[in-house]
């Protein structure tokens, strides 16, 4: 029985009152405030309109001392009937932020301290028939670590090491700090009788076309002395049949079995085939007696982490029913501040539109938390690995107390058994940056103190999973690897010599160098980069016109205000500048600003992921950072806040696309063409590469005759600058790479920086057929640069947006919006960057 009815919420002063005083069953609580649950402190004063909403403006900081109080939620429950002798029931929270308190019918129960682990809590002896009360209190956290040693290091405050939550809460150079506090996840109560099912482990230890082998381990717990605890077990097919199914006898509330599936359909990532998922069900009888039942899906696949090639070198690669895979995805922060009240429709959206920019992998990042069931529940339906950190990030964590210590080995196991049967989950990862930093902060004497915290990622972690899942790989940290801990040729690398300027190469112990100037920022950095696997990078884009508008109080909506330096949460805000210099040129307006930075990010994701891509040979993962936003801010995000995509994102359905067109080419010098094939069949057929001057004329077309190979990558030509252009200037000229004979998109490149070209006066014309919901762009008076469709409305989709326009090219566009809203179609602009706006009212349908 969920306990998502009413609660009820109210706060008082650290030691107002006495505890029990609060908690007792008869205390008449009527007149606190009515609460949801799950869901969290701030999200109920928001929603019962007590504080303003804390995204707009800088109202963040008027909600400061909300962490300040201790808050109390209550609520009540009706029993029908008291347990029986051979029953037990049992009170479980599924997430509780922080540190809490809890009682039932006015008598402590148990504490909590860590946010992300599940608290179960027998109260069998306790629980009434009829009525009973349900009261948890919150400390505020300075309570819990006021007195603790200080670590030397943790970014953006050193008040977390000790505290088991999520890190981004506190701050972090893509949000506020909003410290949130209260009942975030389930809370339900669960009734047995004479026996439960522990848990159920499932992985598949071999799988191929024509047979699979899934081992299932069950653990049961029985209330009663001599009870023989049997099962059945069965996998059954998305057609319903029984592909597998197996019967026997617990042995100490324990066993082990093995279910064999003949011509098994294999889990695959979306890109590569089917993500299949099978029913596993699991039944335990106490005997005899049907007392417990599991029942979810599974998907039959093997995953391996591949650290060595087939010559013996080194290598970052993820095998997948033993197909190397190319990683094509993003990192993944938590989907808003508030989380425990964020829908599940968010996480719903949100791995849509991964999967419909085609990616493939979501790297779980470790200052969030580990997510919610709704979202692997999600991956493993559509397709989608998943690399998870565990919650460390950027600190020093207290590795010598040892209640610490025990509180991270429970969180670990919690999480770790929780996740372990999901086919989408590839990689356990122990920690984000944390091995990287010490050494960079270690040699700039930032830290003279041990790596507190190391025996977390290379010791406990690696205990607790070979103790409850080894079916998986696990990897320390990320970065991690070789003579740097960033080795881009040795594991994996965070890649930010763009954007925050770091100068690469750097061994261990040398001293980290940062280089703020244009050629220091500059996306053509990316193009040194021959990393095993990029599992970070990335640079800001502003976010849309309306997620900012909606936000930001009247009058302050303008290039270089207070307010829009306040959505930039990162340090030294000169380095978006910096790049947008090297490449648009500086902005002087918010609409340049818009443009200007979602473009550079846009190109320059483009030109870093298809270099990666050509490199597949050796590279075999690019992860962006970051894919959403968690409040309305100027981030690295493809997507913000209010779930609108980025130009960045319409760029990544493109050069994420399993089939690739691209053109590796720097002013003056040859243009090679290359196809990169990660399908697993190999392909043949006509490339055409055009070459058109601004007005749309023809210059050169190249008809290239292309074999490519499966899954890999290949060089179909080269040929000089100027025997391409045919005499036009190479700063007039748009190159169109096509593959008429394949299912791939066209792919537009301009021979020098946006800057430079010499773009005409472009117009454009839109048209609306409301009976299909389809609108039609069109340019006219040459090439039409970035054209944008801009409506003032969240989550909506289209199928394009941010493309380039030959002139008298047409291009149509379906749009939805997610939420089942009516489109405001009538206050649709379009616009581009060397083509004035209109708008459907002024065009007329």
């Amino acid at each position: 029985m969920e306990l998502s009815g009413e609660w009820r919420l109210q706060h008082y002063e650290v030691g107002q009152l006495a505890p029990l005083q609060i908690a007792d069953a008869g205390l008449d609580d009527r007149f606190w405030v009515t609460a949801k649950v799950p869901g969290d402190v701030h999200s109920t004063l928001i929603e019962r309109k007590l504080i303003d909403h804390p995204y707009y403006g800088h109202n963040d900081i008027n909600c400061r001392w909300i962490e300040q109080k201790e808050w109390w939620y209550r609520t009540k429950f009706h029993l029908h009937g008291a347990p029986e002798a051979d029953e037990r029931l049992e009170l479980v929270f599924e997430g509780l932020d922080t540190f809490a308190t809890i009682y039932v019918n006015g008598l402590e129960i148990g504490r909590t301290e860590n946010m992300h682990r599940i608290y179960t809590f027998d109260v069998t002896r306790i629980a009434l028939s009829g009525k009973n009360t349900v009261a948890v209190k919150f400390d505020p956290l300075y309570l819990h670590n006021r007195d603790k040693a200080l670590m030397q290091w943790s970014s953006y405050t050193k008040e977390r090491p000790w505290l088991r939550k999520a890190a981004m809460n506190f701050g972090w150079d893509w949000g506020p700090r909003m410290v949130t506090v209260g009942i975030w996840g389930k809370v339900r109560l669960e009734r047995s009788k004479q026996a439960k099912l522990d848990s159920v482990y499932a992985r598949t230890t071999a799988a191929d076309a024509q047979s699979a082998s899934v081992q299932v381990t069950i653990e049961g717990r029985s209330f009663k002395r001599g009870c023989e605890l049997t099962y059945k077990a069965r996998l059954l097919s998305t057609e319903g049949a029984t592909a597998a199914e197996a019967a026997g006898k617990l042995e100490r509330a324990r066993h082990d079995l093995t279910l064999q599936v003949d011509k098994p359909q294999l889990w695959w990532s979306h890109d590569l085939g089917n993500p299949c998922l099978y029913e596993l069900e699991v039944v335990l009888y106490a005997d005899g007696q049907q007392v417990d039942s599991y029942r979810k899906p599974f998907g039959i696949r093997t995953i391996e982490l591949a650290l060595q090639d087939e010559q013996g070198n080194h290598s970052f690669a993820f095998l997948l029913n033993g197909v190397k895979l190319f990683a094509k995805g993003s990192n993944w922060i938590p989907v808003d501040h508030f989380i425990g009240s964020a829908p599940d429709k968010r996480y719903t959206d949100l791995i849509e539109l991964a999967v419909e920019s085609n990616m493939n992998m979501l790297r779980i990042w470790g200052g969030g938390i580990y997510e919610k069931d709704v979202f692997y529940e999600e991956c493993d339906r559509l397709g989608v690995l998943v690399w998870q950190d565990f919650a460390f990030a950027n600190a020093l964590f207290p590795d010598y107390n040892a209640d610490f210590m025990e509180n991270v080995r429970q969180e670990a196991i919690c999480n770790v058994k929780r996740l372990r049967n999901h086919a989408s989950l590839a990689l356990w990862c122990g920690n984000n940056e944390i091995d990287w930093l010490y050494d960079m902060k270690s040699a700039d004497g930032d830290i003279t103190c041990p790596f507190y915290g190391e025996s977390i990622y290379h010791e406990l972690l690696p205990e607790v999973l070979e103790a409850y899942d080894s079916s998986r790989p696990y990897w320390p940290s990320s970065p991690f690897g070789g003579n740097d801990a960033n080795d881009p040729d040795v594991g994996d690398r965070h890649n930010w010599q763009v954007w925050h300027g770091s100068v690469y190469p750097r061994k261990f112990g040398d001293k980290p160098l940062l280089d703020y100037s244009i050629e220091g920022v500059t996306f053509k950095n990316y193009k040194k980069d021959f990393t095993l696997f990029s599992s970070e990078f990335g640079m800001h884009a502003s976010a849309n016109r309306y997620t900012l508008e909606k936000y930001i109080p009247d009058g302050q909506f303008y290039w270089g205000s207070v307010e829009m330096a306040y959505r930039n949460k990162d340090t030294n805000h000169q380095k978006g500048i910096l790049l947008m210099e090297g490449f648009t040129g500086i902005p002087n307006t918010i609409e340049d600003y818009m443009n200007y930075s979602m473009l550079t990010q846009a190109e320059g994701l483009k030109y870093g992921i298809e270099h990666y891509r050509r490199n597949k040979a050796r590279t075999s993962g690019s992860l962006v950072w970051q894919h959403g936003d968690s409040w309305p801010g100027t981030s690295w995000s493809l997507i913000d806040y209010e779930l609108l995509p980025k130009a960045s994102f319409y760029y990544a359905r493109k050069f994420y696309h399993p089939l690739l067109i691209t053109l590796d080419h720097e002013p003056g010098e040859p243009l090679k063409v290359w196809a990169v094939n990660d399908r697993l069949q190999p392909l043949s057929g006509k490339v055409l590469l055009q070459v058109f001057d601004f007005e749309g004329s023809l210059i050169n077309e190249i008809a290239i005759e292309a074999a490519v190979g499966a899954n890999t990558a290949v060089q179909l030509g080269e040929w000089a600058e100027n025997d391409v252009l045919k005499g036009l200037a190479a700063e007039r000229a748009l190159v169109k790479l096509s593959a008429p004979d394949w299912e791939c998109h066209d792919n537009y490149y301009y021979l020098r920086d946006q800057k430079d070209l010499t773009l005409p006066q472009a117009k454009l014309s839109i048209h609306a057929d409301n009976a299909s919901g389809l609108i039609s762009v069109q340019a006219h008076e040459g090439v039409a640069r970035l054209v944008k469709i801009d409506i003032p409305q969240g989550n909506v989709r289209m199928s394009d947006n941010f493309f380039d326009l030959l002139p008298g090219e047409t291009k149509v566009i379906s749009l939805k919006q997610a939420d089942g809203e009516a489109l405001l179609l009538e206050r649709l602009v379009v616009s581009a960057l060397n083509a004035a706006s209109v708008s459907l009212a002024e065009e007329g349908s």
